[in-house]
């Protein structure tokens, strides 16, 4: 469940989705620092200054009072540290998700677990009725994220990314 003044905290077996601080950008600067992040997706990893700006945006809210930004880290629980972030952008009955977890910590399916609870939690209040990814063609274990949240292909693209939906179009 959400609120319109911002995202609630989730939980799954392994991590807290904390809602997104600006006290968070040192620590993620460092999770994120990774340019093998970017592969797919583009850009470069941000210092700890700019990360903090792009985080007093983000929490400020969209402009447009019809969309929330809704922004978490992800915290491993057992470890007490950040290891990447979901993020949902939502207009009306539809959410837009994304997933990043740093480069330390992948292959040990917190993106997919991390997917999986934000699908849950955004579905679960009954608001939203339909989730989208946009997964870049290459990115196999994206795609593979996408899929264990429950979401399909449906053979729509946008800038070079392939439309995944869960719910109805």
């Amino acid at each position: 469940m959400t609120t319109n003044s911002g995202p609630a905290p989730f939980t799954t077996a392994r991590l807290d989705a904390e809602p997104l601080r600006v006290a968070y950008a040192d620590e993620m600067a460092a999770v994120l620092a990774d340019p093998a992040l970017h592969t797919f997706t583009g850009g470069a990893p941000e210092p700890a200054e700019r990360l903090r700006a792009r985080y007093e945006r983000q929490t400020a809210g969209s402009p447009d009072p019809d969309e929330l930004w809704w922004n978490w880290v992800l915290r491993i629980r057992d470890e007490g540290r950040l290891a990447g972030y979901v993020q949902a952008t939502v207009r009306g009955p539809g959410a837009e998700i994304a997933w990043v977890t740093g480069t330390q910590w992948q292959g040990r399916g917190y993106a997919k677990e991390a997917a999986a609870g934000l699908v849950a939690h955004l579905m679960g209040g009954g608001a939203v009725r339909t989730v989208v990814a946009h997964v870049h063609p290459d990115h196999a274990a994206s795609a593979a994220v996408a899929a264990s949240a429950g979401l399909v292909r449906t053979g729509e693209w946008e800038d070079g990314e392939e439309r995944w939906r869960l719910g109805e179009p």
